[in-house]
């Protein structure tokens, strides 16, 4: 078994085993063949840093009885599993990982209570809670000189105001003036809102295309008549795709786009990926906003490293690995004395200088 005296992974090959649906039938299976095709590439890089490793795959689609699998001899000596994609298998993993010292990598969103008092399970994903709460603090760390202005949208079907309404409360904790306004408001009680003396960051409370479309009309407008104005504007993942139609205007107001993963379309490192990728699978990778081999790269690469350096005590805190991620920023905390959640977030800074730089808070 993965904890044995004696078997010390720290002193041998990495056994690796991925529990996902890897299947050309439908958009789960080509997602995750592509995510497992990026743990391959990983292990590539591994092994030429001396990193050695066993990986061993098995098709867990949405159908299968997961305890089927879990009877293979090689699933009890793996030191990693990275799955499932779905929320009905994480019970049978859960038991079976705490039972056999394996370490669980969970990388997409699942509903389950099976892993909250499991201390052996690693979940990438972060909810909608936890997010709102993470980008409203690293917020207001960023812009706390500044003078927020929130702009209504009149968006019935908006996501957002969950964003909006811990932002709120947490400006109002702190003390902080803030100003609220809509995109129907008139020029005169619109420019307002806005600090003469002090940079503006604007906020919707939408992340829909054509919203932001009227709102950087609306501040074009502003800073043709008011000179001398800052301005910078915070986003929603989703604006990360509407960077072409908006990208002028995302870099005239100093726009910072939250998210947990961003890749660089400027980065050597990432085109060298994408070129190694299509040479190894004659084909590109797929166009979704975040690129799953990308993503199984960032996961596979982090876990392996931080298992081969530290073993049994690795907890993928800050500063353990020492990776630069492709795509996907890894930093987990211990939650109470169960699972290990990963708290990274960024902000895709879109500069008054025309450059793309990623924040990224630890």
């Amino acid at each position: 078994m993965a904890g044995q005296v004696g078997s010390d992974v720290r002193h041998r090959e990495v056994r690796i085993g991925i529990m996902l649906p890897l299947h050309d039938h439908n958009g789960d299976g080509k997602r995750m063949m592509e995510y497992y095709r990026g743990i391959l590439m990983a292990c590539d890089s591994l092994k030429v840093n001396g990193i050695s490793t066993d990986i061993r795959a098995w098709n867990v689609a949405e159908e299968t009885d997961v305890q089927k699998i879990l009877r293979d001899p090689h699933a009890a000596d793996r030191d990693l599993i990275i799955g499932p994609l779905y929320s009905k298998q994480v019970k049978a993993l859960s038991d079976f990982v705490q039972k056999h010292n394996i370490r669980l990598l969970i990388p997409f969103s699942i509903s389950s209570t099976d892993i909250q008092n499991n201390p052996y399970i690693f979940q990438v994903y972060q909810n909608g809670y936890t997010l709102n709460n993470s980008y409203v603090y690293r917020f207001c760390q960023r812009f706390k000189d500044c003078h927020p202005i929130i702009i209504d949208c009149n968006d019935s079907t908006s996501t957002k105001g969950g964003f909006v309404t811990t932002l709120r409360r947490k400006l109002d904790q702190d003390g902080v003036d803030y100003s609220i306004t809509n995109l129907k408001t008139g020029e005169e009680a619109f420019k307002k809102c806005f600090s003469t003396a002090k940079r503006n960051i604007v906020v919707l409370n939408t992340s829909r295309s054509q919203d932001l479309g009227v709102a950087f009309a609306k501040l074009n407008g502003l800073v043709m008549k008011v000179s001398g104005l800052q301005i910078s504007m915070f986003g929603y993942p989703e604006w990360l795709q509407y960077t072409r139609q908006y990208l002028d205007n995302l870099y005239k107001f100093d726009t910072y786009i939250p998210s947990t993963y961003y890749m660089s379309p400027l980065s050597y490192r990432v085109e060298h990926f994408k070129k190694k990728y299509r040479w190894n699978f004659h084909q590109d990778m797929q166009n979704y906003p975040q690129r799953f081999a990308a993503a199984g790269f960032d996961h596979a690469f982090f876990m392996i490293k931080g298992l081969h350096m530290y073993g049994n005590h690795f907890t993928g805190g800050t500063g353990m690995v020492g990776y630069t991620p492709l795509q996907t920023p890894l930093h987990f905390e211990r939650m109470g004395n169960g699972f290990l959640q990963n708290k990274a977030i960024l902000f895709v800074h879109y500069t008054l200088d025309n450059r793309i730089e990623p924040v990224n808070f630890w």
